[in-house]
C-alpha cells in the first residue's frame, strides 16, 4: 500500500498532466507518479459555448488515459492528505506515497452550498450555470425557455476559475434573447461582488463599451447569498456602503458558485492563511518546504486561474524542479502571465492576455482589446485542438 516516486504529482486536470508531461518529454526523465481519481478530462474554457448552445457538451469530454503520459504512472486514487516533513501523501485508499519533489495540482473547489437554497435547484425552474459539466446544458435550457423578465448573471466574492466566463455567458444570452425577439421584454443584470466589469483597463474600456451597447445594467459589489426558488427571488449581500442585502426577482439565474482551495490543501502545512498552497510567485516553488512545488488554481499565485496561465507556468516549474534536483538555483521566472479570451457575442471576443502588474501582454501586434471574429474563432476552434494535441503532451 505504500510506494515511491522521485516526482509525485498530484492531480491529472491541465496542470498535473502538462507538467508530467513536460517532465516525461526532458532527455533525461525523472520517475514520475500522477495521483488523479477521475477516468475523465474536460477542456472547460468551452464550456461558455455550449451553455450557449454553440457545441455539444461532450465535445469537450475525453478518457484520462488517452492523456497519462507515457512512462508515467498512473494512481487512480484520491489524496486526503499531506505530509511535507515525512516527503508523503495519503490517499483515499490507504495508500503512503513518498516522492523527492512534489507537484501539487489539484484545481479549485466549488463550493456550491456557501450559497443558502442552491444546493438541490441547480438547473431547474431557470437556475443554471456553465461551471461543472452535468450542469452546462441547464444554461443552454434556459436561455431556449426564456421568455422575458430579469436574466441574472452572478459573479462571487471569492476567486474563480476564467474570471472572465460570468460575463461571457451575459454577452451570449443577450445576443440569443434579441434572435428570439423577446430582448425588449427583457432586463439582463450583471451581479458582480467586484466593484469593476474588469480588472485591467486596457480591456475594462471596450467591455463597457460592449455593457452600454447591449443595455445590461451592472450591479457591482453586491455578492449572491441566497436563492429562494420558490418565489424565485436572489438575495444579495452589498459589500459596499450602505451595507445590507438586496432581494431581487429573477425568471433567468446564472450562477457562478463561490470557490477556494480544496479542503485538503486548506488542512495542510503546505497553505497560506487563505488557504491556497504557498509558492513564490515567481518561481512557483513552496515557500517553507523547497521540494515542493504548485501551479494553476490551487496555488497561491496571484493571477488569472486559467489554462492560459498554466501553459506558461509549466515550463517554469519544469525547469525549476530540474534545476533544484541537481542541486543548482533555480533559473526560470513566472511573470503572472494569464489570458482570458472575453467572449462578447455569437463571433465576437476580446483576448485580453496580461502580466502579475495588470500590463498588456499581448500575442498578435493588433489592438486586442477590440472585438474581434478571428480571435472567437481562436477560441472556438484552434485553442481546443491547441489544448488537446500539443499542451497536454507537453509540447506547447
Amino acid at each position: 500500500m505504500s510506494s515511491h516516486h522521485s516526482v509525485l504529482v498530484v492531480g491529472g486536470g491541465t496542470a498535473g498532466i502538462t507538467v508530467a508531461a513536460r517532465l516525461r518529454n526532458l532527455p533525461a526523465p525523472p520517475d514520475v507518479g500522477l495521483v488523479e481519481p477521475s477516468d475523465k478530462h474536460y477542456y472547460q474554457p468551452l464550456w461558455t459555448l455550449v451553455g450557449a448552445g454553440v457545441f455539444e457538451k461532450e465535445t469537450t469530454v475525453r478518457d484520462e488515459a488517452d492523456y497519462i503520459p507515457e512512462g508515467v504512472t498512473w494512481i487512480r486514487d484520491r489524496v486526503i492528505a499531506f505530509e511535507p516533513r515525512a516527503n508523503a501523501v495519503l490517499t483515499e485508499s490507504g495508500a503512503r506515497l513518498t516522492y523527492d519533489q512534489l507537484v501539487v495540482a489539484v484545481g479549485i473547489q466549488l463550493d456550491w452550498s456557501a450559497i443558502r437554497g442552491l444546493v438541490g435547484s441547480l438547473g431547474k425552474d431557470g437556475i443554471c450555470s456553465n461551471y461543472a459539466y452535468d450542469l452546462v446544458d441547464s444554461t443552454w435550457e434556459s436561455l431556449q425557455r426564456f421568455d422575458g423578465g430579469n436574466a441574472v448573471f452572478t459573479f462571487p466574492s471569492t476567486a474563480v476559475k476564467c474570471a472572465g466566463a460570468p460575463q461571457k455567458i451575459m454577452y451570449l444570452a443577450d445576443d440569443h434573447f434579441r434572435r428570439q425577439g423577446v430582448r425588449d421584454r427583457s432586463r439582463l443584470i450583471f451581479a458582480s461582488a467586484c466593484p469593476t466589469i474588469f480588472g485591467v483597463k486596457h480591456y475594462a474600456r471596450t467591455l463597457e463599451k460592449v455593457v452600454a451597447r447591449k443595455g445590461i445594467e451592472t450591479l457591482f459589489c453586491h455578492d449572491l447569498v441566497e436563492v429562494r426558488p420558490a418565489s424565485k427571488e436572489a438575495v444579495f449581500r452589498k459589500l459596499s456602503a450602505p451595507v445590507g442585502e438586496l432581494v431581487m426577482r429573477y425568471s433567468l439565474l446564472h450562477v457562478v458558485p463561490p470557490q477556494s482551495a480544496p479542503d485538503v490543501v486548506k488542512r495542510s502545512e503546505l497553505a497560506c492563511p487563505a488557504g491556497w498552497v504557498e509558492v513564490h510567485k515567481h518561481t512557483l516553488q513552496h515557500v517553507r518546504h523547497p521540494n515542493v512545488f504548485a501551479l494553476g488554481d490551487c496555488s497561491s499565485l496571484p493571477t488569472g486561474r486559467t489554462g492560459a496561465a498554466v501553459r506558461k507556468q509549466a515550463p517554469v516549474l519544469v525547469e525549476n524542479l530540474m534545476a533544484f534536483r541537481a542541486g543548482q538555483a533555480l533559473p526560470a521566472h513566472y511573470d503572472g502571465y494569464t489570458s482570458c479570451p472575453l467572449v462578447t457575442g455569437y463571433g465576437k471576443l476580446v483576448m485580453a492576455e496580461f502580466d502579475y502588474e495588470g500590463r498588456p501582454a499581448e500575442t498578435f501586434s493588433f489592438d486586442q482589446s477590440r472585438e474581434r471574429y478571428s480571435m472567437y474563432a481562436l477560441k472556438a476552434y484552434a485553442l481546443p485542438q491547441m489544448y488537446w494535441n500539443a499542451m497536454l503532451r507537453g509540447r506547447a
